[in-house]
């Protein structure tokens, strides 16, 4: 689990573990997970750089007008291009006007990535504070209900589960 998941630490797979029914503690799972060299860590202007084709900044300001009025406006910039990708103006913005700006802003792939990313975060992701269970628990799978193989659940991540629970959702 530890070399399908490098990015895991021993809660994380701790976590993974107790819902698989193995009883094992937190500090066995330390100790026995494979020892990796800390790379140096990267400097703020490198991430940027990194990253500066994903970043965008959204900005929602006022604009006065002759007649003493104010105009609420929405601006969306692409910060790789320097460019404005969307903005829109309204005198009166409410929470259905503002989520429909995003929504027009952001391609459609990308709100499918986040529902994806959301159904695992709530469905699979073990968490610390919910005492290594998911936001919509998860039952223990014993191991006597099969063997134990990875699925892929997201881009970065995979889930173990018992072959059994996998032969049953096709």
């Amino acid at each position: 689990m530890a070399l399908a998941n490098p990015l895991w630490g021993a809660p994380r797979i701790h976590g993974e573990l107790l819902k698989l029914g193995f009883d094992v503690s937190q500090r066995t799972v330390a100790r026995l997970m494979p020892r990796r060299s800390k790379p140096s860590s990267q400097t703020w202007r490198t991430f940027l750089e990194n990253h500066i084709a994903g970043l965008l900044s959204i900005d929602f300001f006022l604009v006065p007008t002759a007649t003493f009025g104010v105009l609420y406006v929405f601006v969306v910039l692409l910060h790789r291009h320097r460019q404005v990708v969307h903005f829109n103006v309204t005198d009166s913005p409410t929470a259905a006007w503002t989520a429909q700006q995003i929504i027009e802003a952001f391609p459609r792939y990308l709100l499918r990535r986040l529902r994806s990313y959301l159904r695992y975060y709530h469905g699979s992701r073990t968490h610390l504070a919910l005492e290594k269970d998911a936001p919509e628990p998860r039952a223990v799978e014993l191991p006597k209900r099969g063997r134990v193989v990875a699925l892929p659940v997201s881009a970065d991540s995979t889930i173990a589960t018992s072959a059994a629970r996998r032969s049953r959702s096709r």
